[in-house]
């Protein structure tokens, strides 16, 4: 890789990273420190949550990535959930397919008062 991507920490495990500690990589697992889960957060504490987090383009390429792996490792590694992963593949065809057929016709379409 380029200089570039290296800078952008692209290809390479996270900082936080230890294999004498967490054993084999997982790519669906964040290594960084524990923190409260967005469910378990009370309404006074979610601006210093939010500040807490980071929202560089590195952090949320890494959070998708995250979230691709666990999808993956939840319904197309596991022998089981195959059909479970033709119908997500289907129904999301299906919702762009209508998306994109609808559109024109809908585009002129607005929910405005004609005064």
């Amino acid at each position: 890789m380029g200089q570039a991507a290296s800078n952008l920490g692209i290809g390479e495990y996270p900082p936080e990273y230890n294999p004498k500690v967490h054993g084999p990589y997982n790519p669906a697992v964040y290594y960084g420190k524990k923190d409260v889960a967005l469910g378990d957060v009370k309404l006074g504490e979610l601006p210093s949550w939010l500040s807490r987090r980071s929202f560089s383009p590195v952090a949320i390429g890494r959070a998708i990535g995250r979230m691709r792996w666990r999808y993956q490792q939840r319904y197309n590694m596991n022998p089981r959930q195959w059909p479970l992963t033709f119908y997500h593949l289907a129904f999301g065809t299906f919702i762009l397919y209508y998306a994109f057929h609808e559109y024109p016709k809908r585009k002129h379409h607005t929910y405005a008062k004609y005064h």
